[in-house]
C-alpha cells in the first residue's frame, strides 16, 4: 500500500513533533534504534512489514472531533481541494469540486493512498521535499507543476497545485492539495 512512498522523513517529523525518541519508536517496532536512524536519514528503507507498521503509527486520520471542522471545511469548499495524510498520502477528505473531476466516488477512497495516481512531476517533487526541509517544520507550502497521469479513475490534469501542511490532532500532519487556476 505505501511501498514506493518515502516514509523515513515523515517518521522523523512525527517523532520530533510528538517528542518521541528514536529508541522508544524502535521499541514499538521491535528494531534497533540504528534502524530508525537509517530510515529517517534515507540511507535505508524499511522492509514492507515495518513500512506498514510505521504508516499505521504515524498516519493521519480525521475521525476525531478535533479535526471535524477541518474535514467539513474541505468537504464544503468550492475549490478543487483534497486533504491527505502527509506521510502516507491516504485520502482524508475531498471537496465536491475535486470529486467532480474524478471518475470515482471520493468516499470510496477515504483512507486509501492516492500515491498510485501520482504523476512523474509529483513523484519528483515528493523526492525533493526532504532536501527542501519539508519534514523539519510543521507549516510548509509548495507550488508544484504537474503533467497528466493518464488515469481514468482519478485523473490528474496538467497544471499547478499547491501543497500545504496542516497539523492534525494526535501530532499527525495533513497535506492540503489545491488546484491553482
Amino acid at each position: 500500500m505505501t511501498q514506493d512512498l518515502p516514509i523515513g522523513r515523515a517518521l522523523r517529523r512525527f517523532r520530533r513533533l510528538n517528542a518521541i525518541k528514536q529508541g522508544h519508536f524502535a521499541e514499538l517496532l521491535g528494531v534497533a534504534q540504528a534502524s530508525v536512524s537509517r530510515w529517517e536519514s534515507g540511507t535505508h528503507e524499511p522492509d514492507a512489514a515495518h513500512r506498514e507498521k510505521i504508516a499505521a503509527l504515524i498516519a493521519a486520520q480525521t475521525g476525531s472531533d478535533a479535526d471535524a471542522a477541518l474535514k467539513r471545511l474541505v468537504e464544503t469548499s468550492t475549490q478543487a481541494v483534497h486533504l491527505v495524510c502527509d506521510a502516507t498520502h491516504r485520502l482524508l477528505a475531498a471537496s465536491p469540486a475535486r470529486a467532480a473531476s474524478w471518475n470515482a466516488d471520493a468516499g470510496t477512497y477515504v483512507g486509501m493512498s492516492l500515491w498510485r495516481f501520482a504523476t512523474r512531476e509529483i513523484i519528483l517533487a515528493e523526492a525533493g521535499l526532504a532536501a527542501a526541509g519539508w519534514f523539519e517544520r510543521p507549516f510548509q507550502t509548495l507550488d508544484v507543476r504537474t503533467g497528466a497521469n493518464g488515469s481514468r479513475e482519478i485523473p490528474v490534469s496538467p497544471g499547478r497545485m499547491r501543497w500545504e501542511t496542516i497539523p492534525l490532532s494526535g501530532g499527525r500532519t495533513g497535506r492540503l492539495t489545491t488546484t491553482l487556476g
